[in-house]
C-alpha cells in the first residue's frame, strides 16, 4: 500500500507500509512534489500521477509512472499546463482522461482536457471539450463510454472521449454542492455521500445503466459528514469513515469518528465502531486484501490505523484454492474453492486512489456464477465500460456476509 504526499506538503518521499509485517519503507522520491495531484492505475498496474504542488492553487504540468512491482518512477512528457487537484478517470482501452485543476492561482482552472494515451505515453489536448469544472471533479466510465461528472456541483455532464471531446448536458442532482463529500460507482450506480458547507446527511443515486438516467435520495447517513472518505466492501456495502459534522473548511471541533455502512440491497445505515483519530482533510480510506480497512492520515496527522467490518467476526472464510491471473471481458472463467456450496456473491472490486475524500479508482462489478463441485464458473464484465482494465480484487462471499481474502485479477482488453 502506498502513500503519496502530504507531509511537508509533498516534500517528504513516499513511503510504503506492508499489512502482513507493518513494516514501512520509504520509497524513491519522484523529483517533484506531487502534493495533490491526480492519480489511478492503468492497464498493466502502474499509477499514473498527473499534476503536482507549487503553492496552494498553483499547480505543477509534470506527470509520471510510478511502479509498483520495481518500486521506480517514469517521467513522462508534461501536460499542457499546471494541475493542482486534476481528476484522472481510467478509460475502456486503458488510456486515462485529466481533467481540471488550477494552474495558477484560486479558481484558475485548467479547462483543457487531456487524453494520456498509454501506448504511446503521449498526450492529446481534447479541444473541443474545453469546461470549466471544480477541482477534483467526480469523475466515473459510464456503462455507455461516456464520462460522467458527478459532482461536486448540481448540475452533472457527459462527456464523449472519441476524437477530441465533448460535453453535453446531463441530469441535475437534488441537494445542491457537495464539496468535500464522497462518491462511488457500483454496478454502473454513482452514489453522492454527504458533503457541503455546512455538511449534509443526504445521500443521492443515479443509475447510469438506464436510458434516461435521473437523481434520486436514498437513505441519509446517521450524521453530518464533510472530508470523509467511502469504502466499496466485498460484500457490496459502502463504508464511510471520518469527517466533520462542523461547518467550514475543515472542522477538527466537530469531528465524526464512528464508522458507519450503508446496504444498497436494504436501504440502511449502520452505525460502527470509531476511529481512534480525528481523519478529515488529506486522510485516506483503502480497502485490504485480506477485507480490512486502513484509515490513515489528516492534515498533519501520521497516524494509521485499521478497522475490522463486522463480517470478519461472522465465521471461517471461503477460501480461493486457484484463480486466473487474467480474464478476458465477455468470457466466463473457472475458480476452484471447496466452499462453492456456500458463495452467494462474487465480487470484483478495482483498486483505490483516493485524495481529498474522493477515490478516483475504485469500482465494485458484481459478477455472476454458477457452482459447481469445488469450484465456480465466472462470468467476466461484459466489456471494459463496465471494467476498464487493470487489477482488481476477486472476493467471494459466502451467505453470511463473510468474505475470502482478495484475489488479484487483471482485467485485460479483448
Amino acid at each position: 500500500m502506498n502513500f503519496f504526499g502530504e507531509f511537508e506538503e509533498g516534500a517528504l518521499p513516499p513511503r510504503r507500509w506492508d499489512p502482513a509485517t507493518n513494516a514501512v519503507t520509504s520509497l524513491p522520491y519522484p523529483g517533484y512534489n506531487i502534493f495533490c495531484a491526480g492519480h489511478s492505475y492503468l492497464a498493466d498496474g502502474q499509477l499514473l500521477v498527473t499534476g503536482g504542488h507549487i503553492e496552494s492553487h498553483v499547480g505543477l504540468p509534470d506527470a509520471s509512472l510510478f511502479n509498483a512491482f520495481t518500486s521506480s518512477w517514469t517521467r513522462l512528457p508534461d501536460m499542457n499546463d499546471g494541475r493542482w487537484y486534476p481528476t484522472n478517470t481510467t478509460l475502456a482501452n486503458g488510456d486515462v482522461m485529466v481533467i481540471s485543476g488550477e494552474d495558477n492561482g484560486s479558481g484558475d482552472i485548467n479547462e483543457l482536457p487531456q487524453r494520456y494515451l498509454a501506448g504511446s505515453r503521449t498526450w492529446r489536448d481534447m479541444t473541443t471539450a474545453r469546461l470549466k469544472l471544480p477541482y477534483y471533479p467526480r469523475m466515473f466510465l459510464a456503462p455507455d463510454g461516456r464520462l460522467f461528472f458527478a459532482g461536486p456541483w448540481r448540475a452533472s455532464r457527459w462527456m464523449t472521449t472519441s476524437g477530441t471531446g465533448a460535453w453535453s448536458t446531463g441530469p441535475s442532482s437534488n441537494f445542491g454542492t457537495r464539496s468535500y463529500g464522497p462518491a462511488v460507482i457500483l454496478d454502473g450506480r454513482v452514489f453522492l455521500v454527504g458533503g457541503g458547507d455546512p455538511p449534509t446527511a443526504t445521500v443521492e443515486t443515479i443509475d447510469l445503466n438506464v436510458s434516461s438516467p435521473a437523481w434520486r435520495y436514498v437513505a441519509s447517513m446517521t450524521t453530518a459528514r464533510r472530508q470523509h472518505n467511502a469504502v466499496i466492501l466485498p460484500d457490496g456495502r459502502v463504508l464511510v469513515l471520518g469527517g466533520t459534522r462542523g461547518s467550514g473548511f475543515d472542522n477538527s471541533s466537530y469531528p465524526v469518528r464512528h464508522a458507519e455502512v450503508y446496504d444498497p440491497a436494504t436501504n440502511r445505515w449502520t452505525r460502527l465502531a470509531s476511529n481512534a483519530a480525528y481523519r478529515g482533510y488529506h486522510s485516506t480510506a483503502l480497502l485490504l486484501p485480506d477485507g480490512r480497512v486502513l484509515s490513515a492520515g489528516g492534515r498533519k496527522v501520521r497516524t494509521a490505523e485499521v478497522y475490522s467490518p463486522p463480517y470478519l467476526f461472522k465465521g471461517a472464510r471461503p477460501v480461493v484454492s486457484s484463480a486466473p491471473g487474467t480474464v478476458a471481458p465477455g468470457t466466463t472463467f473457472t475458480l476452484s474453492t471447496p466452499d462453492a456450496a456456500s458463495i452467494t456473491r462474487v465480487s470484483l472490486i478495482a483498486l483505490g486512489s483516493v485524495t481529498h475524500a474522493f477515490d478516483q479508482h475504485q469500482r465494485l462489478v458484481t459478477l455472476g456464477f454458477t457452482r459447481g463441485t469445488g469450484s465456480l464458473t465466472i462470468t467476466a464484465p461484459p466489456n471494459n465500460n463496465v471494467a476498464p482494465p487493470g487489477y482488481y480484487q476477486l472476493f467471494l462471499v459466502n451467505g453470511t456476509g463473510v468474505p475470502s481474502v482478495g484475489r488479484m485479477v487483471r482485467i485485460t482488453t479483448p
